[in-house]
């Protein structure tokens, strides 16, 4: 497989988790706590993450099935929705797919932090559920390794990096975050474009197939019969 395109689904993953942007807000989130619990929290939010996109990743064909949904609609509804993600992240805000303010003042118990908001929705939001389900729907076996080793190795650099995050975030502070996070969003701009092109494709070829095999049949009874 192209070394490539295995990269390609690593960077999107890696993008719409974004775990550098995380940063502040782990930060702030876990203002007051001590260093056993901030511990904890990130232990928290990395395996309730990580389940999460395993769960939707192997559960994704049974949804289409589920609810009749075809692959090139929903790389269209994925595409957009990243893409409404990507253009909160492009201007600094926090995007509206992954926490609301409700969220985070019912977040404020120390041994919820860590599942939500930080696992869900911060790391494993609807942008990132539909990104894994999206790959997933890609391919065979081997993709479906990729994308869970993606989501792996995402997550181990979201470990490192909350764990250091108190260092980090003294470097670099909130200007350095948000001019992460704003890389991380071109990037993903550029990965729900390319879900819209190909969904859009998919769905044109299906109907210039059907069309011409509507036209050829047509045409063969009217000359026939």
């Amino acid at each position: 497989m192209d070394v490539a395109y295995i990269l390609s689904i690593f960077v999107g993953i890696l993008a719409i988790v974004n775990p550098f942007g995380n940063i502040s807000f782990f930060t702030s989130l876990t203002q007051g706590f001590s260093v056993a619990e901030k511990k904890q929290v990130i232990s928290k939010a990395i395996v309730a993450a990580t389940l999460t996109l395993i769960v939707f990743g192997l559960l994704g064909s049974y949804i289409f099935k589920l609810f009749s949904i075809t692959i090139p609609a929903f790389r269209i509804a994925g595409g957009l929705l990243l893409f409404r993600v990507a253009f909160s992240m492009l201007y600094g805000s926090t995007p509206g797919t992954k926490s609301t303010t409700e969220e985070k003042e019912e977040s404020l118990e120390r041994e919820m932090v860590g599942v939500i908001p930080m696992a869900i929705p911060m790391l494993a939001g609807p942008g990132a559920i539909s990104t894994v389900m999206l790959y997933v729907s890609e391919g065979n076996l081997n993709e479906l390794l990729i994308v869970f080793a993606s989501i792996f190795v995402t997550m181990f650099i979201t470990f490192i990096l909350l764990r250091n995050a108190d260092k980090i975030f003294n470097k670099i502070g909130r200007v350095g975050s948000l001019a992460i996070s704003r890389i991380m969003g071109l990037i993903l701009a550029a990965v729900a474009v390319q879900f819209l092109v190909n969904g859009i494709h998919d769905i044109a070829l299906a109907w210039i197939t059907e069309f011409s095999s509507l036209f050829v049949n047509g045409f063969i009874t009217s000359f026939f019969f």
